[in-house]
């Protein structure tokens, strides 16, 4: 009966001993992952990127868009503020090329009408703004009828209409992708961007007779442009 006890004991104690060893090594494997893990996760983010989904003033070792955009001095992180500055008044440059090209494309069209139409079937009249700009207005028996004239581009002058736009989109779109790192410097630097980019390229002349109806429809300022 002695013999039965001792041996039961021993019995318990050995597999007291494989099942520390087993709980042993399974946390030690736990570890050796968990730190494989962490140092696949760094990898993947750039080493030492610091990116936040909430507002943030990161500096240093913030990234943008890609980990090759990895600030690592302040020298760097100022040349990327200015280099989104320049991004969004890129932005209003198209929005502003692509009005003087439908304005272009306009006043091609009436001076193709003037040339094609017969002496005295219509007149022009015509008033120059202080910029030497051109406002013509057709006063042919049709439009004093109450008809209204319609012009379509051709495939080549819709082409270039929508290279511009295309443009527009995709500036607005990086702009975009910018602002979601919540980072104050980048959108501060995106406010800035468009208040100068509109202040150059937004200012228009109007034809005061007309009430502003001269000026072609603004585009509203939305993420995608």
């Amino acid at each position: 009966m002695a013999m039965s006890m001792s041996g039961m004991s021993n019995m318990a104690t050995t597999t007291a001993g494989m099942n520390m060893g087993t709980a042993t090594g399974t946390a030690a494997m736990a570890s050796s992952t968990g730190g494989s893990m962490d140092s696949m996760g760094g990898m993947g983010m750039g080493g030492k990127c610091k990116i936040s989904m909430l507002w943030n003033w990161y500096t240093i070792d913030s990234c943008f868009l890609a980990s090759s955009w990895h600030i690592t001095s302040n020298g760097m992180f100022a040349g990327s503020c200015i280099g989104v500055i320049l991004l969004v008044m890129a932005l209003e440059a198209l929005r502003r090329a692509a009005k003087e090209y439908d304005r272009f494309i306009l006043a091609q069209h009436t001076r193709s009408l003037e040339a094609s139409s017969p002496a005295g079937g219509a007149s022009v009249s015509s008033r120059t703004d202080d910029n030497n700009k051109t406002a013509a207005a057709s006063t042919s028996p049709a439009c004093l009828g109450g008809a209204t004239q319609k012009f379509r581009p051709n495939v080549l002058q819709h082409s270039i209409r929508a290279l511009l736009h295309m443009l527009q989109f995709a500036v607005a779109y990086f702009v975009m992708l910018l602002a979601m790192y919540y980072n104050g410097y980048i959108i501060i630097c995106i406010f800035i961007g468009s208040y100068l980019g509109y202040f150059i390229f937004g200012w228009e002349t109007f034809v005061v007779k007309l009430g502003g109806q001269d000026r072609l429809q603004e585009e509203v300022t939305v993420c995608c442009g």
